[in-house]
């Protein structure tokens, strides 16, 4: 079942997403060669709190951290880890913030150091299928028409998208409905209506969108090895088009 958010909850849920803001923001300063995901899950963990709220991932369904830590070849749901980044690296981090009952939600990639002319087009390429899918989230819109556009993008530049992981609503609860699709026909999927509050999250793979899960039952990464990026926001949709309630810049 969808959940319409009043005026007043979406407000609620963007001064969440004012957190993971601030939050990223900082992360842009500090993410360098040598210093391990484990720092930046430490440093991201106490930034929340310092601002009266909690990492929502922190115990959901037994993880552990309070962020994800994806490097390279891992798409989504990475452990942190006591393992220096190296120059060259990409390394993206999604955090959930938990602010008084309302969530906002947020995944960003970074280079580390100079990165390859191949990793900063898959960086690129990843957050202009963000934006464009955020463009096509117009109430009346149908939820096909932003996932095929996304596909549409990625595909044009020679990369795949990853189906296993969707976008999905948020507000009381982390996940809620809908799913949010980024690939699909633009004529399928449900009709947007002012009140609907989801992310937007492609997860992006130079080579094959195949995938395995590691050991530890959550990190999954590219079945042939391949480098992954993604970009995340949380939005509602309004009257006067999408609101993003995570923007950074």
């Amino acid at each position: 079942m969808i959940i319409i958010k009043t005026p007043q909850q979406i407000k609620l849920i963007a001064e969440a997403g004012k957190i993971v803001t601030a939050c990223h923001r900082e992360l842009r300063k500090i993410i360098h060669p040598g210093i391990t995901t484990m720092q930046i899950d430490r440093f991201a963990d106490d930034f929340i709190q310092s601002h009266g709220a909690q990492a929502a991932q922190k115990g959901y369904r037994g993880y552990p951290f309070a962020t994800c830590a994806s490097v390279n070849d891992e798409i989504c749901h990475g452990f942190p880890t006591n393992i220096p980044l190296r120059e060259g690296d990409i390394v993206t981090i999604d955090m959930v913030v938990n602010l008084n009952g309302w969530m906002a939600d947020s995944a960003w990639s970074y280079p580390v150091g100079q990165i390859s002319e191949q990793a900063l087009k898959l960086l690129r390429v990843t957050k202009e299928c963000l934006y464009i899918g955020i463009e096509k989230a117009i109430a009346g819109n149908r939820l096909g028409y932003l996932s095929h556009a996304i596909q549409t993008h990625a595909e044009a530049h020679g990369f795949a998208v990853v189906r296993e992981f969707t976008g999905h609503g948020i507000g009381h609860d982390m996940h809620e409905d809908p799913q949010v699709l980024h690939f699909g026909h633009p004529s399928k999927g449900i009709r947007l209506r002012e009140g609907m509050v989801f992310t937007i999250e492609p997860m992006i793979n130079i080579g094959s969108y195949e995938l395995t899960i590691d050991h530890n039952g959550w990190t999954a990464r590219t079945a042939d090895g391949s480098l992954s990026a993604q970009y995340e926001h949380t939005i509602a949709i309004t009257k006067n088009g999408p609101l993003v309630l995570t923007e950074q810049d």
